[in-house]
């Protein structure tokens, strides 16, 4: 691969913390948590998740009329600019598409097969491409015309990250001069059931890092970018992808490797890929999922990294909620806000802000976590990390910069 930068795009985000990127950026730098409400599932069971109202999601011009493609193209709508840009400086047989997600059509999925045991049949709403991984990225290649490769990516918390990832490295490879990269997924009833079966919900919103942490908040939503191999000027700001990380634990199907050696593996890489020092790093948008376990290797793994350099760390899931696959790609936009809203400030400067107790946890290395209690940060925001650590131990690190 070539040493040429990576370029991205502005975001286009719709969670339930934000409905564009500066929605989102005033929730994070506010401590704004009313985008998590209590939800009730198919089972009757209470959850906290970060859902998105009904009435706030539009209908979609896909084939499927699912809620995971109606909040995909809310997001994708925000850039649809930049991509007619980028389809006409390319042609639309060099733009490729990367799309991580977890959950596609179950709700779809689950209606079908309801009929399906009660008559025999599947109502004419239902198709079995609704459940294919494939969709959300075929959804986008339809919806604009491109006809370069378009791939579906689902390695749980990371697909996003892995999505990003390989789209970057299309470009580098030369297969492609752009692609439109990011992910979407939704909180559903499957999702939620599933995730408690393993006792990994929270019954309340989540307490990442806390000595009183009891697990996840889910939520859902959709993040992408365009990347580009050379700047456009169309974009207001310069920024890159300077490098990623990528490891498997190896260890357990869910539980991360507890020495955290996978994280720290892909977050050593992403800095070497960077040509970046642990020094260098001005933020950390942390995984920071609330449980016992991924928060534990985690602040370990940062810890080994990043030493004494205190480096400002927070994990935003307490306002987003976890939104799985598009997570990565919700957080890599955040870091982009983190870069944006604070260029050229040496003081004043505003970071996403972590939503919990304060009471960090005794058996784990202290952490420099923004809350709203620290000090004023008196340095410029240059360069951001964004960790993703997928169950089954699936990492990713992406570092952004100027």
């Amino acid at each position: 691969m070539n040493n040429s930068p990576i370029f991205l795009s502005k975001p286009g985000i719709f969670c339930a913390a934000g409905e564009s990127i500066q929605a989102l950026w005033d929730s994070v730098v506010n401590g704004n948590q009313d985008g998590i409400k209590k939800v009730v599932a198919i089972s009757g069971e209470e959850f906290f998740a970060a859902r998105i109202d009904d009435n706030k999601i539009k209908n979609s011009s896909g084939r499927f009329d699912m809620r995971i493609i109606r909040i995909e193209e809310q997001a994708l709508n925000q850039i649809s600019d930049i991509i007619e840009i980028t389809k006409s400086k390319y042609g639309v047989d060099r733009i490729g598409v990367c799309v991580g997600s977890c959950d596609n059509g179950t709700e779809f999925s689950l209606a079908g097969h309801r009929e399906y045991f009660a008559d025999g049949v599947f109502n004419n709403d239902y198709s079995i491409e609704m459940q294919g991984a494939d969709y959300v990225a075929t959804f986008i290649s339809e919806k604009y015309g491109i006809t370069g490769p378009s791939c579906a990516f689902s390695t749980a918390c990371s697909s996003s990250a892995g999505a990003i990832i390989k789209a970057a490295e299309m470009i580098k490879a030369g297969f492609v001069d752009a692609v439109i990269a990011g992910g979407v997924d939704i909180a559903s009833d499957t999702t939620l059931l599933g995730f408690n079966s393993l006792g990994a919900i929270s019954d309340e919103k989540t307490n990442p890092f806390s000595q009183n942490r009891h697990g996840i908040t889910l939520g859902e939503g959709a993040a992408f970018f365009v990347l580009t191999k050379e700047f456009l000027s169309e974009n207001e700001n310069e920024i890159k992808l300077l490098g990623w990380g990528e490891s498997a634990d190896a260890y357990h199907m869910t539980s991360p490797d507890p020495s955290g050696k996978g994280a720290e593996s892909s977050m050593k890489k992403a800095l070497d890929m960077s040509f970046l020092h642990p020094s260098d790093i001005d933020y950390i948008n942390m995984h920071g999922t609330g449980t016992k376990f991924n928060d534990s290797m985690e602040a370990k793994a940062i810890n080994i990294v990043f030493g004494d350099n205190k480096v400002p760390v927070s994990t935003t899931k307490a306002i987003t909620g976890h939104t799985l696959g598009a997570s990565a790609s919700l957080e890599l936009a955040i870091c982009y806000e983190a870069l944006v809203k604070n260029k050229g400030k040496n003081n004043n400067i505003e970071l996403p802000l972590q939503v919990w107790d304060g009471e960090q946890d005794a058996n784990l290395p202290e952490l420099n976590i923004i809350d709203g209690r620290n000090k004023s940060i008196k340095k410029e925001i240059k360069t951001c990390l964004s960790n993703s650590f997928a169950f089954g131990g699936a990492n990713a690190s992406l570092v952004i910069g100027f």
